[in-house]
């Protein structure tokens, strides 16, 4: 498990065998049955974060940022990923896919394998720290909560490694959740959202990992929508990482209770910051689930998330 989530390349050939898996469900242990339940039924498009590149800015430049390519989210995300880029960069930030980075090290290290979540903490510094001496990097984006808590510890993770502590430290003073950097950027409000009700579920890894609470909720406020948080907002939905893998039973009974406290909101559509949280809230509840970004992207000029269209709207347009 370790290895295949923390590889895209693994993961993406795992979900591509997901078809045969289905037929062979019955036989299959808990834990892979888990696995083919939740892959897409049709291959998901390449993500943007998939090969090192540079994203200009639109107009004039006002950063230049570092975005994790991670490893999940590259193969089931690539929406996400396409809305951070346009976002950012209809905002002014000249978005780097660094050569050498990938997974953030977080699914290793909650199983255990400390030595494999210090490689990839290492691969990334590296990478990272490259790119600011080629040109200069003022922050480091993360646009899923679960990475973005484990970059941000990097420093204590590689505290008692004298080759990498001061680099570690360094990029984890660096790092931002992409509503962080977003709070410093006023939005270039494009389309009128109709105040659609929004409820906002705000990951642990997100409001106890990282203390953000204010900003996803503000930015989506000043998009136009209407904001709620749901009863019980504090705690977990259930997703927690590979929590969900191994232990399926009390991972659901907390996603359904999650679901239910997000639904009586009387909300549209939920929104969150992390990729885990939109796939566990979005199999066991009614309402689509999008990550914020994505309705951030379609306020200031992109198009209408996919979870959000009817059949007939491919574009996207209006809600």
């Amino acid at each position: 498990m370790a290895r295949t989530l923390s590889s895209p390349r693994l993961f993406a050939t795992g979900m591509s065998a997901a078809s045969l898996g289905r037929v062979m469900r019955p036989i299959l242990p808990g834990r892979l049955r888990r696995m083919v339940d939740q892959a897409p039924r049709t291959p998901p498009a390449p993500s943007p974060v998939a090969r090192p590149r540079v994203y200009p800015a639109e107009g004039e430049r006002r950063k230049r940022v570092a975005l994790l390519s991670g490893c999940v989210q590259q193969v089931l995300g690539a929406s996400i990923d396409a809305a951070t880029i346009r976002l950012l960069t209809r905002h002014g930030c000249e978005v780097v896919v660094a050569e050498g980075g990938g997974c953030c090290g977080a699914v290793p290290l909650h199983l255990g394998f400390e030595h494999a979540a210090r490689e990839h903490a290492k691969a990334n510094i590296a990478a990272w720290l490259r790119a600011d001496a080629s040109s200069g990097i003022d922050a480091i984006v993360i646009n899923a909560s679960g990475c973005g808590s484990t970059v941000k510890d990097y420093g204590r993770i590689l505290a008692d490694d004298p080759q990498w502590a001061d680099e570690a430290r360094r990029v984890a003073a660096m790092t931002m959740d992409v509503t962080e950097l977003l709070s410093d950027l006023p939005l270039r409000l494009t389309r009128e959202v109709d105040r659609m009700h929004v409820a906002l579920h705000l990951p642990c890894s997100m409001q106890h990992g990282q203390g953000i609470s204010i900003a996803p909720r503000r930015l989506l406020d000043e998009a136009g929508f209407e904001v709620s948080l749901a009863p019980e907002s504090h705690m977990c939905c259930g997703a927690a990482g590979t929590y969900n893998l191994m232990q399926p039973v009390i991972s659901d009974q907390l996603g359904q209770r999650k679901a239910q406290a997000l639904e009586s909101t009387g909300a549209k559509v939920v929104a969150t910051g992390n990729m885990g949280c939109m796939l566990h809230i979005g199999r066991l509840g009614a309402l689509p689930v999008v990550h914020t970004v994505e309705l951030l992207d379609w306020a200031t000029g992109g198009e209408m998330p996919a979870r959000l269209r009817s059949p007939g709207d491919q574009k996207g347009g209006a809600a």
